[in-house]
């Protein structure tokens, strides 16, 4: 409708990448209070006639807001009435808590149940489970490398996900490491098995990523890892190849001796 304040109904295909571009977003559960005590999301308000002016009032409009429901059908009107009340980034989520629930279970087929740790942590970055996907077709091992989270990735070895995995690139999590440059996280990932010599949709390994970013340090403990460095990218260049800078040649050219 012409003039109208809009809100925005949120997949769960884009519940993690949203939730990371807004780390202070307000999470309403618009559920009954038993629901919410049961199953709400850390960190959510459960949402309800009594508590709605406190909110509305007391609630910076432009502080993000996600509303979700059982079904995603009330949370519309709840998404309606926020956006309507002056707030500009209001999303409410399609299917609600019962679609997130089922998402969960394809998400998480060993059928554990995370720690309590691991479970806010999936919560918080949109995640379905321990083998769910967010933006990019990243899985939460990707996302905790990626950080240098270190106790998300042990919670997640230890609840036994899936360690070949792959995003759209084709780069695994063991990549996501390097480009986050912790080290005893690299280590940690070879250690349990996650492919270091893995290439991606170009053919490029970890190894010519360190080399071609010139991360020095990371190199060398790939190399001491055993990566192998005679691999080749679909356009025929080799880590030696890309190396960025010399320390990065020299490290190669000494473990090609």
């Amino acid at each position: 409708m012409k003039g109208q304040r809009m809100y925005r109904r949120l997949t769960l295909a884009e519940l993690g990448a949203w939730q990371v571009q807004r780390p202070n977003a307000l999470l309403l559960d618009a559920r009954d209070a038993d629901s919410h005590a049961r199953s709400g999301w850390p960190g959510s308000i459960c949402l309800s006639r009594h508590n709605q002016d406190d909110l509305l009032l007391h609630t910076s409009r432009r502080r993000p807001v996600l509303i979700y429901c059982h079904h995603g059908n009330a949370s519309q009107t709840w998404a309606q009435m926020f956006a309507d009340f002056g707030f500009t980034d209001v999303c409410d989520l399609v299917g609600g808590h019962a679609a997130w629930v089922a998402a969960t279970a394809t998400a998480n087929p060993s059928g554990k149940t995370p720690t309590p740790e691991l479970a806010a942590w999936l919560a918080q970055e949109g995640f379905a489970g321990p083998e769910g996907r967010v933006m990019h077709g990243n899985t939460p091992l990707m996302v905790a490398a990626w950080r240098g989270a270190s106790s998300i990735i042990e919670a997640l070895l230890a609840h036994g996900v899936v360690l070949a995995a792959t995003n759209m690139d084709g780069n695994n999590a063991l990549w996501l490491a390097c480009v986050n440059g912790n080290l005893q996280g690299v280590e940690r990932l070879v250690e349990a098995g996650v492919p270091i010599n893995h290439a991606n949709t170009t053919g490029a390994t970890c190894l010519m990523y360190a080399a071609s970013s010139g991360k020095t340090e990371v190199l060398r403990t790939l190399l001491a890892l055993g990566a192998d460095q005679t691999l080749r990218t679909q356009d025929d260049f080799s880590a030696l190849d890309m190396a960025a800078n010399l320390d990065c040649l020299q490290l190669l050219r000494r473990s090609d001796e």
